[in-house]
């Protein structure tokens, strides 16, 4: 399982289009892809060239005298945002003039989604494996939790996949991801199931057993903390 792909499933453009700048503007997504269709620009004091694209974490500035720029919004999983740094540059890319063009809004998203993966992996494979994949204790844990997490994962059957102790892999997952392990199964569980009610026709029963939950109106609870809207909601805005 490549972990760098699982890291990049569930993308979802929010808006797309062509932004004129002549001056300074600010952007609020939680991650922007920029790319100079004419002219420079420059994105929290770091400058993207005509044939860059960047991608930014959070809200930011851009400037420019004049340039013309690509610009989409996304929403993305926070175990990638975590893994991101405040804003990546990659350089020598192709004229991306015809990725903005008259036609179907749905086709657009879709074309920047896959711009995004396609920036994204190209960087991941510049640096090393993400956070925990290659550590001995923590790397068999996610792996397990990736493959399968519908499977009713407890402390204690995690560190079992590990081969040590619940403590010691409660420790060891703290410190190397920042987090418990449950509440890393919840995140992803979460992440997961926003992906399959964006992308399937499946129920919101049949979601519900895929990420773990026993029923639907227990993992509709569970959602609606998570993400402040129901399943349904969520599925209506994608």
């Amino acid at each position: 399982m490549d972990p760098v792909d699982e890291l990049l499933r569930g993308i979802r453009s929010t808006s797309t289009g062509r932004q004129e700048l002549t001056g300074t503007l600010r952007f609020s997504g939680e991650l922007t892809l920029v790319a100079p269709l004419r002219g420079h620009a420059r994105l929290n004091n770091k400058t993207v060239n005509l044939g860059d694209i960047a991608v930014v974490r959070g809200p930011f500035e851009a400037e420019s005298s004049d340039a013309v720029l690509l610009v989409g919004t996304y929403c993305v999983s926070d175990g990638l945002l975590d893994l991101l740094p405040p804003v990546l540059v990659l350089d020598g890319c192709d004229d991306l003039t015809s990725i903005y063009a008259p036609g179907s809004q749905v086709v657009q998203n879709r074309l920047f989604e896959w711009l995004l993966v396609c920036t994204l992996r190209a960087w991941f494979d510049q640096q090393q494996v993400p956070r925990g994949w290659d550590d001995a204790t923590v790397g068999p844990v996610l792996r397990a939790m990736h493959a399968a997490p519908g499977k009713p994962w407890t402390l204690a059957s995690l560190a079992g996949e590990a081969g040590v102790s619940r403590s010691t892999l409660a420790n060891r997952f703290v410190k190397v991801m920042g987090k418990p392990p449950l509440t890393y199964l919840t995140d992803w569980r979460m992440s997961l199931a926003a992906e399959l009610l964006a992308e399937s026709t499946a129920t919101v029963g049949a979601v519900a057993h895929r990420v773990g939950y026993a029923d639907a109106f227990g993992f509709s609870a569970a959602f609606k903390r998570f993400y402040g809207v129901s399943p349904t909601d969520c599925r209506k805005s994608c």
